[in-house]
């Protein structure tokens, strides 16, 4: 089947592209560079002509509140519009477990506001929710990084290599539509201070890891379940171990 991936250059998309192709689908990576704009609509009839299933991994370029609040709205109204004029029969979003428990964030309400466009839509429709990315455990820590040291809470995050977040998209995006969510995790919990220990011991970081209950992540407060998803949740295969031993 004509597969259209939004945000099909980027990280995710790109193995997601890949992973289709992969198993036979016409897989078409729609990002601004090939011409696609789900801002301003450019590119995507032309893109979306033929297609059975849309699936949006796109993110924000800013993360600034009020412009990813405008990213998030302004391409998901699009792109449902867009699909449902070229006759798409399964919308499917990326997302993020705990959403909902994360609306402290600017970016989360963001990303609420996508999943609330879809699910009123009346579209056949699936939302994945992953955790977080390996990739982004150095993000986390560059972020969390107070005078030269990261100070973390030990909430317990479940994260998962990105081939694992494609290839549980991919599942999704060829099944039946859900109308429901899908949550996706990684094999293995940690706390959120203990994986960026083990992160900088492979890497040679030389940073001291603060366990400091009171630290923020992204701006939010976290609970001890605030990041992990619930025991219905597909887990991927790739350890942290093992992920890091292929970087």
């Amino acid at each position: 089947m004509k597969v259209v991936v939004i945000g099909g250059t980027g990280l995710i998309g790109s193995k997601l592209v890949a992973k289709l192709g992969e198993h036979g689908h016409e897989a078409v990576a729609a990002a601004p560079n090939t011409g696609v704009d789900t801002l301003t609509g450019e590119g995507l009839a032309e893109a979306l002509d033929g297609a059975a299933v849309l699936v949006d991994v796109s993110n924000s370029p800013s993360f600034a509140d009020d412009a990813v609040m405008e990213f998030f709205r302004t391409s998901t109204t699009n792109l449902l519009e867009y699909s449902a004029k070229a006759g798409v029969g399964h919308y499917v979003a990326l997302s993020v477990v705990g959403t909902d428990r994360l609306s402290e964030s600017g970016y989360f309400r963001a990303k609420m506001a996508q999943e609330n466009l879809i699910r009123e839509s009346g579209r056949a429709y699936s939302i994945v929710h992953a955790t977080q990315f390996f990739e982004f455990v150095k993000a986390i820590s560059d972020f969390s990084t107070v005078e030269g040291k990261v100070h973390l809470p030990s909430a317990r995050i479940q994260p998962m290599a990105a081939d694992d977040v494609a290839a549980g998209v991919g599942r999704v995006a060829v099944g039946e539509p859900l109308n429901g969510i899908r949550e996706i995790g990684g094999p293995e919990q940690f706390g959120l201070d203990d994986l960026v220990r083990r992160y900088f011991a492979a890497t040679g970081d030389s940073r001291d890891v603060v366990t400091d209950e009171q630290a923020s992540y992204y701006g939010v407060r976290l609970s001890e379940r605030t990041l992990v998803p619930g025991p219905d949740a597909q887990l991927g295969e790739i350890t942290f171990a093992k992920w890091l031993a292929q970087q």
